[in-house]
């Protein structure tokens, strides 16, 4: 199976195929409204704007399953994203990305590119965090908390995974090193 079988949801309820983004670099991020890290969309959308135009794709899905933190009904979640970050790029809708009902596009993504980690001072946080969740997180792929990053290439490999704790700028390297 690659990326582009993947159909995923829109908040109008309209399905997407992933095929439409052949060609295009893609970064698709787990989000909330509600957390510690949703400052991030600020970082994301400078990303959007500086390269959406050489190939660049930001695909957001909302997620509520880390601490209630995407509270709201996808519009609800979509106008404060709008009017608080000024988000231009495509947010799906809400899913989950782990468990029974995660959606298949996450379980893909998952086993392309397991957890390696958190990092900086704000990993040592969620470390702890995470471990009272899960005690053996480090051992397998789940999505950890919202704000996980996957990067995929023109081809569609997705080719790395950053985890909450990676600020967006930190990722705008290896995202102009695929367009």
């Amino acid at each position: 199976m690659l990326i582009y079988d993947f159909n995923v949801e829109k908040r109008d309820g309209a399905f997407q195929s992933m095929a439409d983004f052949k060609g295009k670099v893609l970064l698709i991020v787990n989000t909330a409204t509600g957390c510690g890290f949703t400052p991030q969309y600020k970082g994301l959308e400078e990303l959007y704007q500086k390269y959406h135009e050489k190939g660049l794709e930001i695909l957001d899905f909302p997620c509520d399953q880390f601490g209630h933190q995407a509270p709201g009904e996808d519009e609800e979640i979509h106008e404060f994203c709008m009017m608080k970050y000024h988000t231009t790029f495509d947010q799906f809708k809400k899913i989950e990305v782990n468990g029974m009902n995660q959606i298949p596009l996450f379980a893909y993504l998952k086993e392309q590119q397991g957890f390696k980690g958190f990092s900086g001072v704000k990993g040592a946080v969620m470390k702890t965090v995470v471990s009272r969740i899960d005690p053996d997180y480090k051992n397998n792929p789940d999505i950890k908390w919202n704000f996980t990053k996957f990067l995929v290439d023109r081809e569609g490999n997705v080719v790395e995974r950053f985890e909450s704790t990676v600020e967006p700028v930190k990722i705008e390297e290896k995202i102009t090193g695929l367009l």
